[in-house]
This record gives C-alpha cells, sequence and structure tokens, in this order.
C-alpha cells in the first residue's frame, strides 16, 4: 500500500467512525447519557465577571457548567431583571446562533417586555472581540469546546461534544433563572436563533420545565435538507439516531413558536415543519417573506414577545391554526385567536428543491370571522407545489402550517 492509498484509507476510516461504531444498543446508551441531562435541576454556583459594567437590574456574570476533558468549565452570560416589578416575573433563556455571543441588548429587549432574561455565551466566549482576531470573540478562562462546523466532532465521546455541552449549558441556566426570587419558576421559556435554534429544538424534547419555547431558524431533520446541511448530515448516523431534535420531538409538551422566513437559506421550511408535525404540544408558526437572517433580524418583530407574552398571560398562543384545506384549488385556512386578524396573504411556489431558494409569490387572500375563530380563503395559483397563508394583526403574524403540493 502506497503513501496515498495509506492516507485515503486512513481519512476514510476517520470519517466513517463514528458511523460504524454506532450500534442500536450504543445509540440507545447515547440518548439515555443526553436525556441524563433532566438532572441538572440545581441552580449552578454564579459569579460576577469582572470587568463587565453593570446598569440597573443587568449583570454580566458567569456559572459553573459541566466539566470537558477533565477541566471545570464556565459559562458567560448577561442576566437581566425588569426595572418594573410586580410580584414574581416570567424569564426567558436566550440562546445565540453561530457567531454570536451573550447579547446584553436582547436581554434588554425582554426585560421591556417584563421578563427576567439570561443570555449565554456557548462557546468559550464573553462579548468583548479578540484583540488579535476583531471577527472573533475573546475566550475566557474556563471555556468548554467550541462548535466544529456541523456536528464536526461526532467522533469524540459524547460528553466531550459541542451539542452535548450546549445542551447542558442551557439546561443549567434555565436552573439557574428559575432559582432567582424574582422569577416565577412556571413561565421561564427559551429563544433561540439559528444554532441557537437547532439548540432550543433539541433541548425541549429533554428538559420539560420550560414553558414556552421559540426556535428562530433552526430545527431539526436536516440530514434532509437539501443545503450544507444535509451533505453534512446525510451519512452521520449519529446525529440522525441521536442528535436530531426529532427522536425526541414526540416528548415536546410545551407550546412552541416556530419562527423563520421563506427565503431563508440555512434552515428549509419542510424541515421545520418536519418538527412541529411530529411535536404533541400546541404550536404556531410565523413565517415572514423578507425578514432576513440574524440576530437582531431575531429579536427586533414583536412575534416572539407577543407569543410569550400570551402564554404566560393565556397559557395558550394568542393565535393558532385549527384547519386547513384544499377545496378546488381554493385553499381555506381557519384559526383561533385571541386577537382580530384584519388582513391576510397566500404565500405559494411554483418552484421545487430548497425551499429557500424556490420564488416565493404572494397574492390576495381573504380573512373572515366566523363562528369558530376566523376563516382565511384565497385561490391557489396554477402549477403550485407549496403554500402557507399569513394572518395579520396589526404588526404580528400568524402563519398556517406549511404545506407541500401533492
Amino acid at each position: 500500500m502506497n503513501s496515498s492509498t495509506k492516507i485515503f484509507v486512513t481519512l476514510t476510516a476517520l470519517l466513517l467512525a463514528p458511523l460504524a461504531a454506532l450500534n442500536s444498543a450504543d445509540a440507545a446508551a447515547s440518548r439515555e447519557q443526553i436525556l441524563a441531562l433532566t438532572a441538572l435541576t440545581a441552580p449552578p454556583a454564579m459569579e460576577p465577571a469582572e470587568g463587565f459594567a453593570s446598569e440597573d437590574g443587568l449583570k454580566a456574570i458567569f456559572f459553573e457548567a459541566q466539566p470537558w476533558k477533565g477541566k471545570p468549565t464556565k459559562v458567560f452570560a448577561w442576566l437581566g431583571l425588569p426595572k418594573v416589578r410586580t410580584g414574581k416575573v416570567p424569564g426567558v433563556v436566550l440562546v445565540h446562533g453561530g457567531g454570536g455571543t451573550a447579547l446584553k441588548e436582547w436581554v434588554k429587549k425582554w426585560n421591556e417586555h417584563g421578563f427576567a432574561a439570561i443570555s449565554i455565551a456557548v462557546e468559550g466566549q464573553t462579548d468583548e472581540r479578540d484583540p488579535s482576531n476583531p471577527k472573533a470573540w475573546k475566550q475566557h478562562a474556563w471555556p468548554g469546546p467550541k462548535r466544529d462546523g456541523i456536528y464536526g466532532d461526532s467522533a469524540e465521546p459524547l460528553s466531550e461534544q459541542w451539542m452535548y455541552h450546549a445542551v447542558a449549558d442551557t439546561v443549567l441556566a434555565n436552573s439557574l433563572l428559575r432559582s432567582l426570587p424574582e422569577v416565577d419558576a412556571d413561565k421561564v421559556g427559551i429563544m433561540g436563533v439559528s444554532w441557537g435554534g437547532v439548540i432550543t429544538s433539541t433541548v425541549i424534547g429533554i428538559d420539560s420545565r420550560f414553558a414556552f419555547a421559540i426556535s428562530t431558524y433552526g430545527c431539526g431533520h436536516l440530514f434532509d435538507a437539501d443545503n450544507q446541511y444535509g451533505r453534512a448530515l446525510g451519512n452521520n448516523t449519529l446525529y440522525r439516531e441521536v442528535w436530531d431534535p426529532l427522536v425526541r420531538m414526540d416528548r415536546v409538551k410545551m407550546p412552541v413558536l416556530w419562527f423563520s422566513w421563506p427565503q431563508d437559506q440555512h434552515f428549509p421550511l419542510d424541515c421545520q415543519a418536519a418538527c412541529y408535525h411530529s411535536a404533541p404540544g400546541p404550536h404556531m408558526v410565523a413565517l415572514i417573506p423578507g425578514m432576513g437572517h440574524g440576530h437582531q433580524r431575531a429579536y427586533n418583530p414583536p412575534d416572539s414577545y407577543a407569543f410569550a407574552e400570551s402564554i404566560v398571560r393565556d397559557g395558550r398562543p394568542w393565535c393558532v391554526q385549527t384547519g386547513a384545506k384544499l377545496e378546488s384549488d381554493t385553499v381555506r385556512v381557519e384559526f383561533a385567536a385571541t386577537k382580530p386578524l384584519d388582513r391576510a396573504l397566500l404565500i405559494s411556489t411554483t418552484d421545487s428543491g430548497f425551499t429557500g431558494k424556490r420564488q416565493w409569490i404572494e397574492s390576495s387572500a381573504i380573512v373572515e370571522k366566523c363562528d369558530n375563530g376566523w376563516l382565511v380563503t384565497a385561490p391557489l395559483p396554477a402549477r403550485t407545489t407549496a403554500w402557507f397563508v399569513n394572518a395579520r394583526s396589526g404588526e404580528l403574524t400568524a402563519s398556517s402550517d406549511y404545506q407541500e403540493r401533492k
């Protein structure tokens, strides 16, 4: 065997190692190991993060997390309480996406809506830029693993993988936030953006204590995506059998908002739909054309706050789809809503393939009050391959479930 052949065989073996080694018993044991993270209910030790300026009700902290490769780790976070409080307040755990970190402004936004909030950094970083690389965040002294591409560390022991620590950090943040005397422990939710949405989709099948969840962009079922996720995960058995949020989606009983836009290049609408159709709990969908992909684009619109407020106030989403069907090329979607629906649009496409690359066309729809709620009707354009409707209440959007036409 020449040197080139040896290199090829070695690389192939490395790539296939996590796949070949994962038999059914190993997969079952790994799933149990992940579910064991539900035991992290005790609030972690917390300390001020020195050198970060605190504001009224807002402070930078570190909290203790799971050991990594035999070394202790801590998580940097921004923790904030509403300035005006009457009794205990609801709360939310915030999980950033790729290239992000703990975001003070995100915490402030939720504080302004009456929620306590903790925004965590899940790659061992602070919110300071690295002097040697202005595009990167500065690492602190107690980091755990950093994300290695798209589950690129699948060959590592499970407890040393980035997703394991990201999930554990999120569960611990929940335990910390709900332990605060100012916070109503029964009304703590979670919101994640992009990779934070993947973490959110994963952790809600593990930590049942969350009162609500908002998964922005990120979702599961990504092995089937016709983009970089599908290419990376199509043959990754560990992802399919252990890490895919769909593995535990049948445990998701809390209300979930699936928040995205039809042109998203990372997380396709059909993969997102596979998640909410697998969860037994109530769900709401909000798909906003032209929304864009990013942290501010996720937390600036009013939709996440309105959803969370409806859950902690009423115990259910402010709007849910109660029925959808296609009759003689006419779309008929029924909604139950606690706010009046004042206008609606049909969003459809005649293209096929990855949803983010399709051309989506907006056309008129009629919304009217009916005995059981609200009815949206619209003619479906010829050769339509997929569609959904958007019903609006002021600035808020309630979407029907994404539909593929057979």
